[in-house]
């Protein structure tokens, strides 16, 4: 029996017409999608709750579409393609990773050029559109359970991903999908709660410089007076922070507050390492590690414990159970 996909579009380059390139409304732009559809496949084609420029798009939109996805796996589909923007790519990615996990088919992509020419009455003479598109159609078939990101003749797990190009056609990295990699299997139901809770996140990624400490502590006591629920700190190398005393005590103190810091590393790929003597203060203090295998997934894990776990005691004390 032919496996049958469904296709859901959620905007972004790939679906943009015009000059300046605008969103093509759904109603207009999937009957043309579905004309490109290799005949030997078996797909339905679906409009996301959500479309518009990725740049736009927050954790709302991605449970929105999770919701669709597990509400279209009860009525029998197990192959999802979803179509999105380029530029918040991997984290759409990396969260229908960590809330579908393994019991699905999914894959996503986008594109650097639209589909259609500029009076959209065909397909563009040079698109990349296309090319990826029937790559995540082929691929979905073939691929194990899981989510993954296909672009420019790859594919790679969706948490692994990360947008390294603004506009080469190359523009993505990650750990190839052919490659072993621990992904998220287990999956979690979007309850309609969730939607509304997700508006009240608030993150805050701070990449650090190379400034005095003194600094540091300034942006700290700022940072104080009206926290994030979680602090991102990108350190250097494996995740280092030279801190003294008063840093460690505002760290506290951003616990206190119910914020959780997190200590990461603006270095792209690797995993942390506290090894070093710098770094011996983080097995006493009320921080976190980052064990993700992105920052987009770092993103879509700190989604999750939030909307799992009502207080900063339960991310804390959860936070490697994910």
């Amino acid at each position: 029996m032919m496996k049958k996909i469904a296709l859901i579009y959620m905007g972004g380059t790939f679906g943009c017409v015009g000059e300046p390139l605008m969103p093509m409304p759904e109603q207009d732009f999937l009957p043309l999608l579905a004309k490109i559809i290799p005949p030997h496949l078996q797909v339905e084609c679906f409009a996301a709750p959500s479309i518009k420029d990725s740049s736009d798009c927050t954790a709302t939109d991605w449970l929105k579409l999770i919701q669709q996805i597990q509400q279209l796996q009860l009525n029998g589909f197990q192959h999802f393609v979803i179509i999105h923007g380029t530029d918040t790519l991997s984290y759409a990615a990396a969260t229908l990773a960590r809330f579908l996990g393994h019991s699905c088919h999914a894959i996503i992509t986008g594109s650097q050029y639209p589909l259609l020419n500029v009076e959209d009455n065909d397909t563009r003479e040079f698109t990349d559109a296309t090319g990826n598109l029937y790559l995540a159609l082929e691929q979905v078939l073939s691929l194990p359970t899981g989510v993954y990101l296909a672009f420019h003749e790859q594919v790679f797990h969706a948490q692994t991903t990360l947008k390294a190009h603004t506009t080469e056609l190359d523009a993505f990295v990650g750990v190839k999908a052919d490659q072993s990699c621990q992904t998220t299997a287990d999956f979690l139901v979007v309850q309609n709660e969730y939607i509304q809770q997700a508006t009240e996140l608030s993150i805050l990624n701070l990449m650090l410089q190379p400034i005095a400490k003194e600094q540091l502590i300034l942006q700290l006591k700022n940072i104080l007076l009206n926290p994030p629920n979680f602090l991102i700190l990108q350190g250097f190398g494996t995740g280092n922070i030279a801190v003294n005393d008063e840093i460690l005590m505002l760290f506290e103190q951003l616990y206190q507050k119910k914020c959780l810091p997190i200590i990461s590393t603006q270095v792209t790929f690797g995993q942390l390492d506290q090894r070093y003597a710098v770094s011996s203060w983080i097995q006493s203090a009320k921080v976190l590690i980052n064990d993700c295998h992105s920052h987009a997934d770092l993103y879509a894990k700190v989604l999750q414990i939030y909307l799992k776990y009502p207080s900063h005691e339960q991310w804390f004390a959860n936070w490697h159970q994910h």
